[in-house]
């Protein structure tokens, strides 16, 4: 599936742009081309291939998943390999899809799969038509803000689910093992957006750094410009995140090693008091004289040295917050 979007002079002109004609229209030099491949083959990307001579190596890598963040440069083009992010509703589960961009002179080619939403990109576009007149930096600088974006938008949700488990730390009603399933699910997602947004800080500074590349104006600079603090401020918020959940789960596996001395605490010193009426009982169990033996002071005997002996441990065991 393909869709062209045509520019002319700075203007959006027409949106059903046939294959056919992207040979005439790329010998133009007042036409700016937005070619949107969907789920391609190498053989479908023939044609732009030939026609603007984007490099085999390129190609290779846009039709093939699981690509490295990463900006290569060509002699005609650009190559752009990215991640969009954002967070399943309700779960904070990551869910990230696939974008590769060849960027030519007068032509922004993207291809990914169908999980990538094109509508968005279309609306944040058509929001700047102030600028629309720089062509194709444009629309790199507009792929790419996008793009980042999302990583932000990610990160922003991740944090209010991680201060959602941190009021849950210390809740006594919070079952333990819901608390760690989820603490362990945040780390997987930062760890997974760690690896898309990383990346994104070297494919800016490329473009920052060098004013010569297919798709750059001097115009557009302070735009990347903005794009590369987003950058900067999601990968930074992105490593918080991460000490922070591990914060979370090793503070939560002390107050559960807290809450176990506790435990064993108040059962030793219950067993302590128990073992004065069994260590009383056993002596005067023995089948041997002593005094008492074989009568009524020997039963009150030994029942006032186990009231006394429970009573006197209890109150030392109270006393020092074990009971």
């Amino acid at each position: 599936m393909v869709f062209i979007r045509l520019y002319r002079e700075g203007k959006l002109e027409r949106e059903d742009v046939g294959a056919h004609e992207i040979e005439v229209l790329a010998h133009q030099d007042d036409v700016v081309l937005w070619i949107d491949y969907t789920d391609p083959t190498a053989d479908d990307l023939l044609g732009v291939e030939t026609v603007y001579g984007l490099h085999r190596l390129a190609v290779e890598d846009a039709v093939h998943d699981f690509q490295r963040p990463k900006l290569d440069r060509y002699p005609n083009h650009l190559f752009l390999s990215a991640y969009e992010a954002h967070l399943v509703p309700g779960t904070g589960e990551l869910a990230v899809a696939e974008i590769s961009a060849f960027v030519t002179r007068n032509a922004l080619v993207t291809v990914h799969g169908p999980e990538f939403d094109t509508d968005k990109l279309k609306a944040h576009w058509d929001a700047e038509t102030d600028l629309t007149v720089h062509g194709v930096p444009f629309l790199f600088w507009g792929l790419l803000d996008l793009i980042v974006d999302g990583h932000f938008d990610a990160v922003q949700e991740l944090d209010g689910y991680i201060e959602a488990l941190e009021d849950g730390l210390f809740d006594d009603h919070s079952p333990y093992h819901d608390l760690q399933r989820k603490t362990f699910e945040m780390r997987k997602s930062l760890v997974k957006l760690r690896r898309i947004v990383l990346p994104m800080r070297e494919v800016l500074n490329t473009l920052l750094r060098r004013d010569d590349l297919v798709g750059c104006s001097a115009v557009m600079q302070p735009f990347l410009q903005d794009v590369y603090d987003h950058v900067l401020r999601a990968t930074e918020w992105t490593e918080s995140l991460r000490d922070l959940v591990t914060t979370i789960l090793e503070t939560h596996i002390s107050i559960q090693g807290n809450q176990m001395n506790l435990v064993m605490k108040k059962v030793t010193s219950w067993a302590a008091i128990i073992a004065v009426p069994t260590a009383v009982t056993g002596f005067f169990g023995q089948n041997v004289p002593f005094f008492g033996f074989q009568s009524d002071s020997g039963l009150w005997l030994s029942l006032s040295l186990i009231v006394a002996g429970s009573v006197i441990l209890y109150v030392a065991f109270k006393k020092r917050d074990w009971i």
